[in-house]
């Protein structure tokens, strides 16, 4: 049985969603960014000290911060090394489903581990994102999801050494604009008990 499942994801395609959805079903603990910032906090990593080494975070990073906001920021290498830890610990306590951060690669080693990448169709990602956002005009929405996307493969490519949506770094890939939400669910689940 998978004991650490990590989802990667596109802007908008639904791997937040696919992941809470996941962990529910299989009764595991759900980790995303400020899930992992609080476990730190909860495992005397000095997450307050680790931001202050790059004054372009803002000390309530994570909590307060727009996800559009996150994705223009730059962290420090401290930080990332901190989540790093975070994530190791979350891993090694197992059943737990992790989304973003690069969890598949800082995991990559971890044997009872899924990694999975979630994408879709822009247009699929950009009605999604609009239905989430009434009171966003589409044209902002459209530049919201290109922006995130091209701020994670930075930020993937800078962390990790990798490339993000790769298919080399992930067990599977799942097209939500084509299979759906809950089916990628059950799939992931079904394959998570093998």
């Amino acid at each position: 049985m998978r004991k650490v499942i990590t989802i990667s994801r596109e802007f908008g395609a639904g791997g937040g969603e696919i992941g809470n959805k996941v962990a529910k079903a299989l009764n595991y603990e759900y980790y995303d960014k400020e899930l992992i910032l609080k476990t730190a906090r909860e495992s005397n990593v000095d997450v307050e000290s680790l931001l202050k080494w790059d004054e372009k975070v803002p000390m309530n990073f994570g909590f307060s911060q727009s996800l559009f906001d996150f994705y223009n920021k730059p962290l420090s290498e401290k930080l990332f090394d901190a989540q790093q830890q975070i994530i190791k610990i979350v891993a090694e306590k197992g059943n737990c489903v992790i989304v973003g951060r690069n969890a598949n690669t800082i995991l990559k080693e971890y044997d009872h581990a899924l990694h999975v990448f979630v994408h879709a169709d822009p247009y699929w990602r950009l009605k999604r994102m609009a239905n989430k956002m009434p009171d966003a005009a589409e044209a902002k929405v459209s530049e919201q999801i290109r922006t995130i996307d091209k701020m994670r493969r930075k930020y993937c490519t800078y962390y990790t050494h990798t490339e993000f949506g790769v298919a080399d770094y992930y067990d599977i890939s799942f097209n939500t604009s084509k299979l759906g939400i809950d089916v990628c669910v059950e799939i992931i689940c079904s394959l998570a008990k093998q």
